[in-house]
């Protein structure tokens, strides 16, 4: 099959024949329909995070079941299903107490990679899904069906930008009714945290970001005020607040947004980070300021999903026209022009591009 390799971290990516290996006990054996791209995958590819090379990257994806492994039984072949980079065993502690995104189980990526190169290489398994390829092979609890009906690339945003913002909301914040929010950052993530806090009845949701484009589309999600981040940020959330937001959603990676987010809050606010910076990256803050406030500062990976309970009502939210996905899609391109496509969301003029495969 043919997939996007990066050999070299900042390059352009390569696409090359490889082979997967069969899908083993609790596998599953998927044709790649669509893969979105997000952030996250530009930051491995420039070596941001690190990792082994060479890899293959990609992890926001939608396709049929073509095969199963021993003991699959939550899907069929011919399913039509998203995957994710949300690897869980099912039995830690974590996982136990569903928290699936904070599994505690090992995934080496490189030593259990499916994916090897032409020369019989192993190729890491990027975000242990590895969807900048044509098939994937995954845990089963990395997957979860859509239905048949569905096009696949506007599925293969549930995969990650979608539960990621909308989950920060509704999982890590368990934001209130009437709450006063900010979320720094109208991308696509940034995007689906402000639709989510529209959808669960926040009464005022500010939306930030340096482009007055991105603010424009932010109003059409559910934003009720668009603010340009500049040096007057925080007089003008309190003008509009009052008293400051009872949650700061960051959304970027950038570190002047971790910086001033807490001085945007009200008392007993909450700032959670969604964004994920480089490593090594460190913000600052005041810690008597949230002692007096009783303020906190938390994180929110994948929108702390549990995909058997957050999809369907996600799925039913669309189905009744309430949550918008087609529209987040910008531009769609073929696996040989993923190049342009990264580029073009490097630019920051996408919400969401998307790889469709044939």
């Amino acid at each position: 099959m043919k997939a996007a390799v990066c050999r070299s971290f900042g390059q352009p990516l390569q696409i090359e024949e490889v082979t997967l290996a069969p899908p083993s006990a609790g596998q599953v054996h998927i044709r790649v329909d669509a893969c979105a791209i997000c952030h996250s995958d530009i930051a491995f590819i420039d070596g941001t995070f690190g990792g082994d090379l060479p890899a293959v990257y990609g992890h926001e994806a939608a396709g049929r079941v073509i095969a199963l492994g021993e003991g699959v039984s939550d899907c069929a072949i011919g399913d039509h299903v998203i995957a994710t980079l949300m690897r869980s065993c099912g039995t830690c502690g974590h996982c136990m107490a569903d928290h699936p995104t904070s599994c505690s189980k090992p995934y080496d990526r490189m030593a259990q990679s499916p994916l090897r190169d032409a020369a019989g290489k192993q190729l890491e398994h990027g975000m242990a899904i590895g969807a900048f390829a044509q098939e994937i092979v995954v845990d089963q609890s990395q997957i979860m069906a859509v239905p048949a009906q569905m096009d696949m690339d506007v599925a293969s945003l549930l995969s990650c930008g979608v539960i990621t913002g909308f989950g920060a909301v509704t999982n890590s914040a368990r934001m209130p009714r009437k709450a006063r929010v900010v979320v720094i950052g109208a991308g696509g993530v940034g995007l689906n945290t402000i639709q989510g806090a529209a959808l669960n009845g926040a009464e005022q949701i500010i939306a930030v970001d340096l482009s007055h484009d991105k603010l424009d589309v932010a109003r059409d999600f559910g934003a009720t005020d668009c603010l340009i981040s500049d040096g007057t940020l925080v007089a003008r959330v309190m003008a509009l607040t009052g008293i400051g937001a009872d949650f700061v959603f960051v959304t970027v990676g950038a570190i002047s947004a971790f910086n001033i987010a807490p001085d945007l809050l009200a008392p007993r606010g909450e700032v959670i980070i969604v964004g994920m910076p480089p490593v090594g990256a460190k913000a600052s803050y005041q810690p008597v300021n949230l002692a007096s406030a009783s303020q906190a500062i938390r994180g929110s990976k994948m929108g702390e999903t549990v995909l058997a309970r957050d999809i369907p009502m996600l799925l039913d939210l669309y189905q009744r026209g309430a949550l918008k996905l087609d529209e987040l899609i910008s531009n769609r391109y073929s696996l040989d022009q993923i190049n342009e496509a990264i580029a073009d969301t490097k630019s920051g003029n996408a919400k969401r591009n998307v790889i469709v495969f044939d």
